[in-house]
């Protein structure tokens, strides 16, 4: 959902609407969850700090003028909550922490992103800081991974974005010293082994100095023995945690019963949806998911004229080489029945070639949209072999490369769309830029390319085609999109979309640092291409889906 359908659910939900309500509480209770899991460290208070943030949310929803700031409010409440919280605790209750510990969130970030190497390293690290770096890193993590801005975090921390970048600073070093506390205990130091002899393996500031002072001084602990990449590089783009099996936000009004509960909470306006996505234990969630209690995340479409036949084609449509197509003569007279049926997912396949640098794609064909709904929610990010979204509706879809050969060059495996169930056409290529394109870096040492001589090259397999930084699909029915990394490391990153923004990208042209226009694919029927790896079956290994732009079955 973009920020104009968020302005007008926010409005419909402080003018009563409680389906508009239910929108609010689904969407955002990932973030709220991660960023309070996140500062608390997983202890056993998250539930009713969660709670509270949303329950005051919902309770304050009318007090809110501006739509356009609701996250940063909502962001606000959420970390209020956690000082007011740090603020009731006693000295009594600090002793008891051991015995009110839940699920560490630094292991639960493991185990549902699937961190491994140095991500792992960044998540483990968090063990060691301090409450107020843990604050601020719950916050800092979120907007380097692109779910929060630094406006938004300066405004929920509540001082200048000019002391917010000094205190982030500050939180980073810290970090990156507890960093290279997590590698050493990891190696076989005997002086290490000394130091430890009588910690208890709970992490704390004391052993954060200690251990950091004899790492300083030790050369065996302070070779970090591989690169180490700066902990901002490592989190761009990881999707939020998902919400765990068994997480339950129950409606503690005073102690009551759940059905008083129940009829308290739709007394102020809660309507019964949103209530049970508050009572019930959230389903269990691939990694990458984001969306509470069998939720999903739809963007909805006013519908469309029906389909019509393509604008003729232009030197972007057909600069890429032709192969022969058994749709080039059709048999005479069939019904028009099948004549769908044989034309669908029967194009050949063959390598593309990129257009000219200054030849404009032709006009994108109209198909109805009726909407996306996306198990990844808003933004599904991808980064690991296995990593799934499940696509269902009527429309169109936007798959982001990000594409690092700076981290692991070599061979890719192509993702694969499985389980398909209807049809799925590729459509167009945006983003201004070939992945074949010269390589490049940009000052924070972020790359885009498949490589060069410095790094190495990503290598796709043979014969497959070229991908662009944003490739585009139409979806009518149901498909899932497997990512299969193995050898070169990338990441995929899923949104719902609609044919304006489709349309925008590939007609924007060169642009901070794009060298080309989109590519338009589409005929707007039934013979424009499929992507090469889909297929309508499910296989055990999505890595195997044979390299065929062609569906049968």
């Amino acid at each position: 959902m973009n920020g104009r359908q968020w302005r007008t659910t926010i409005a419909a939900a402080q003018a009563g609407d409680r389906r508009a309500l239910d929108e609010l509480v689904e969407g955002w209770l990932p973030l709220v969850y991660n960023i309070v899991g996140r500062a608390l460290n997983g202890h056993a208070d998250v539930d009713d700090v969660v709670q509270e943030t949303m329950l005051r949310a919902v309770d304050n929803l009318g007090t809110l003028r501006d739509p356009d700031s609701f996250r940063s409010w909502l962001v606000a409440i959420a970390m209020r909550q956690i000082r007011d919280r740090a603020r009731r605790r006693t000295s009594e209750s600090l002793a008891d922490d051991a015995a009110q510990e839940a699920t560490d969130f630094a292991e639960l970030t493991v185990l549902r992103l699937q961190l491994e190497g140095q991500r792992r390293e960044v998540a483990e690290a968090v063990r060691w800081l301090d409450d107020e770096d843990r604050q601020l890193l719950s916050l800092w993590w979120l907007e380097v991974a692109g779910e929060l801005t630094r406006r938004e975090l300066a405004a929920a921390v509540g001082i200048s974005r000019q002391h917010t970048a000094v205190r982030v600073q500050r939180m980073k070093a810290r970090l990156e010293a507890a960093r290279g506390i997590v590698r050493a205990l990891d190696s076989s130091c005997p002086g290490l082994r000394e130091v430890t002899a009588r910690w208890d393996g709970r992490p704390d500031s004391v052993w954060r100095k200690r251990l950091a002072r004899h790492i300083r001084g030790c050369r065996r602990c302070a070779a970090p023995g591989e690169a180490v990449v700066p902990a901002e590089r490592l989190l761009v783009g990881l999707a939020l945690v998902p919400i765990p099996v068994g997480f339950t936000l129950s409606l503690a009004l005073g102690g009551k019963t759940a059905a008083a509960a129940t009829t308290a909470a739709t007394g102020v306006g809660w309507s019964a949806k949103v209530v049970a996505a508050l009572t019930k234990p959230a389903v269990a969630m691939t990694a990458g998911a984001t969306i509470v209690a069998g939720g999903a995340y739809v963007v909805t479409q006013p519908d469309s004229a029906p389909p019509r036949a393509a604008a003729p084609p232009t030197a972007a449509s057909t600069s890429r080489p032709k192969a022969p197509s058994p749709t080039a003569k059709p048999s005479p007279s069939p019904s028009p029945s099948r004549t769908r049926q044989a034309l669908y997912g029967t194009v050949v396949d063959a390598l593309d070639k990129a257009p000219d640098p200054g030849a404009r794609p032709g006009d994108l064909p109209r198909r109805p949209e009726t909407g996306i709904t996306s198990t990844g929610g808003p933004k599904a990010v991808m980064q690991h072999r296995g990593d799934s979204v499940t696509l269902s509706g009527r429309g169109y879809v936007l798959v982001r490369w990000q594409i690092s050969p700076k981290s692991r060059p070599g061979a890719l495996v192509m993702p694969a769309w499985t389980g398909l169930k209807g049809k799925l056409f590729h459509v167009a290529s945006g983003g201004g830029r070939r992945m074949d394109d010269t390589f490049a870096e940009n000052a924070d040492g972020y790359t885009s390319g498949m490589g060069g001589p410095r790094v190495g090259y990503t290598v796709l397999p043979a014969g497959t085609q070229q991908m662009w930084q944003n490739e585009y699909f139409y979806v009518d029915g149901t498909v899932t999109l497997v990512q299969n990394e193995r050898g070169a490391d990338y990441g995929l990153i899923v949104f719902p979309s609609n044919r304006d923004a489709v349309t925008e990208d590939i007609l924007t042209g060169p642009a901070q640092g794009a060298i080309r226009y989109g590519l338009v694919r589409d005929t707007g029927e039934d013979t424009a291409p499929v992507p090469q790896y889909v297929t309508r079956s499910t296989p055990a290994d999505a890595s195997t889906v044979r390299q065929k732009s062609r569906v049968t079955g």
